[in-house]
This record gives structure tokens, C-alpha cells and sequence, in this order.
């Protein structure tokens, strides 16, 4: 990909057309800059500009956790319940990338089709691309397009990664980990990174044998872990493919949401959101940079070479390409 923003293209790709339409809602045009943000074409960086000052209302909820642990269900679920309250609701939901087309290789998710033709609902699969952090390098310019847009709730699902997942604690408001029983490396997982970001804990599949045991795991962990003066975490349990225990997870999220508020972490949140797309959009222009020069040297070739025939290692290929773009080392 190259690192140069892709210029506009048409009259409807004008920044204040795009924006006039995320504005209004309008779906086509949400889902034509969302694929701008993919393709990090030059429309995103002048239309995020004119979206930003109507972007900080929706609650963003991160939902995370070890592969087949439901999350997908899960989603499906809560997006019924918001609905049913009026509110409308923007999913974002982030696949494993196919390693030939580097698209999502789920789409759009076939558990949360019955709600396609609901027009209060948005839903978009983005790949995950071999972004680590369990999200895409997209994750957050969809988020504040869905945020301008209207959305009142943002669900975000992230690529199911188990440690990996810690990018979402920096860019939801409320982030929901799920475990399952009967995935030995359930609770490992949370202990090796998702621990310290849940809000809220979820067991999920409650009715198969052992959830009782992962409920308990959790709660001597939490014990373990006792660091939200303000907000004790609750461990719920559900049974996502019939709905139950649900009502019981959406009253958590907003009794969470309501907590933010209460106790003015809101706000720290906003900032740590702020930080961490920052530093995302610096992480991806600087790979973009590198890219560039390296193409332009032409020494990329030669030094691989230097490796494949065992006269360089690896590291020392690197040191000398990093000296050749007449960079310092560290």
C-alpha cells in the first residue's frame, strides 16, 4: 500500500459532501468513508476534521475475550436489547484478515444478519490487517464516523486474540470480557492481559459444566486485583444463544456508563482514547514513511539477499538499511 493518501476522485468524495452525509446519516456515504478509512485514502484526513466537533456522545463497548468464547452472540443479543430501548446502534466488528486478499474473511457476521435490514443499525466487519492489539488500524476512524453519524451505542468486537485484545481498554468506555467454560486457555488468557481492562466479566455458555468453577476463577482473581475505587465488577453469567442472563449485561453496561459519569473518569477516558489514536495514526504513518524510503533505496532487495544466502543475519541486514536511510540507532 502506498504510503501517499490517495487523491479525491469525484464530487462525492468532496470532505464537506462526506460529511454533510455521515451527518444525516446517510448509509451509503458511511459506508463509503469507513472504506476511505481502509484504503487510508486522502478523504479521511480532510472529512475527520469537519466530523470531530459532533464525535463524544456515543458509549463506545468493547467486547473481547478468547476465541470461541460467543462474542459474536453475544453482540447479536445486546444489539436487540439496545434497539428495543430506541436507541441506535453501530457495530464494528473485527475478523482475522485473509492472507490472500487482506479482507475480513467473516464479512459482515452471519449472527447479526437478522438485524441487516434494520435501518437504526449498522454493522461493519473490518480486518484485522496483522494489527496486533486484537483491532484494526481502522477500528477508530469507523468509531468516530458512527459517533458523527448519530449512533448511540458503538459495539466493538474485537478480532478474538485472547492476549492480544488490550488495544480496546484505550478506545471503549465500557469493555466487556467474556469467558466460556470448557476452553482450558479461557482464564489463562485473561490472566496474561485481559485482567486489568475488563469493566465487566461475562461467562458465557453458563449452562454447560464448569461455569460455576470459571465464576468462581474470576472472582479470586478480582480479589487478587482490587483497583476500581469506584466500581466493583460484576460477573455475570449468560447463555447468549437463548438470550439469558442479557437484560442482566445491557443494565451492567449502562449502570457502568452511569458510573463514568458519577465519578468523573469520563473524562480521563476521553483522554486516553485521544492518546491512543494518536499515537495509532503516528504508529501508521511512520510505517507508511518506511515503506517509502525503503522502496526508494532500493536496498531492500539486495540485503534480503545478503540474509537468503547466510552472509547477513537479520539483524544486522536491518541495522544496515536503518544506516543506509541515514537514520541513528537508538
Amino acid at each position: 500500500m502506498s504510503g501517499e493518501p490517495r487523491p479525491l476522485h469525484s464530487r462525492r468524495d468532496d470532505p464537506q459532501a462526506l460529511a454533510a452525509g455521515v451527518r444525516r446519516g446517510d448509509l451509503r456515504t458511511i459506508a463509503r468513508l469507513i472504506t476511505f478509512a481502509e484504503r487510508d485514502e486522502a478523504a479521511v484526513a480532510q472529512v475527520m476534521p469537519l466530523l470531530q466537533p459532533h464525535t463524544g456522545r456515543a458509549h463506545i463497548v468493547g467486547i473481547t475475550g478468547a476465541p470461541g468464547c460467543g462474542k459474536s452472540t453475544l453482540v447479536d443479543q445486546v444489539i436487540a436489547i439496545a434497539r428495543a430501548a430506541t436507541l441506535r446502534v453501530g457495530v464494528v466488528a473485527v475478523d482475522p484478515s485473509s492472507p490472500f486478499t487482506r479482507g475480513a474473511i467473516l464479512a459482515d457476521r452471519l449472527r447479526m444478519q437478522r438485524h441487516s435490514t434494520d435501518t437504526g443499525t449498522f454493522i461493519r466487519s473490518l480486518a484485522s490487517r496483522d494489527e496486533l492489539g486484537g483491532l484494526s488500524a481502522a477500528t477508530w476512524d469507523t468509531v468516530r464516523i458512527l459517533d458523527a453519524a448519530g449512533y448511540d451505542v458503538i459495539l466493538i468486537e474485537t478480532v478474538g486474540a485472547g492476549q492480544l485484545e488490550t488495544d480496546i481498554v484505550a478506545g471503549a468506555h465500557t469493555v466487556v470480557v467474556v469467558a466460556v467454560p470448557g476452553l482450558g486457555d479461557s482464564i489463562q488468557a485473561i490472566k496474561a492481559g485481559l485482567m486489568e481492562i475488563a469493566d465487566i466479566f461475562v461467562v458465557n455458555m453458563a449452562d454447560r459444566p464448569d461455569a460455576a468453577q470459571v465464576v468462581n476463577d474470576l472472582r479470586d482473581m478480582l480479589r487478587l486485583n482490587p483497583d476500581h475505587p469506584t466500581w466493583e465488577i460484576p460477573i455475570l453469567t449468560t447463555v447468549a444463544t437463548v438470550g439469558a442472563g442479557l437484560p442482566e449485561l445491557w443494565a451492567a453496561i449502562e449502570r457502568h456508563r452511569a458510573n463514568l459519569r458519577e465519578s468523573g473518569a469520563w473524562a480521563g477516558r476521553l483522554k486516553n482514547q485521544a492518546r491512543a489514536e494518536l499515537l495509532k495514526s503516528l504508529d501508521r504513518q511512520w510505517h507508511h514513511h518506511v515503506q517509502e524510503r525503503v522502496a526508494a533505496s532500493g536496498s531492500l532487495a539486495r540485503l534480503a539477499e545478503e540474509v537468503a544466502s547466510k552472509r547477513l543475519d537479520t539483524h544486522s541486514a536491518a541495522t544496515l538499511l536503518w544506516e543506509e536511510l541515514g537514520w541513528k540507532q537508538r
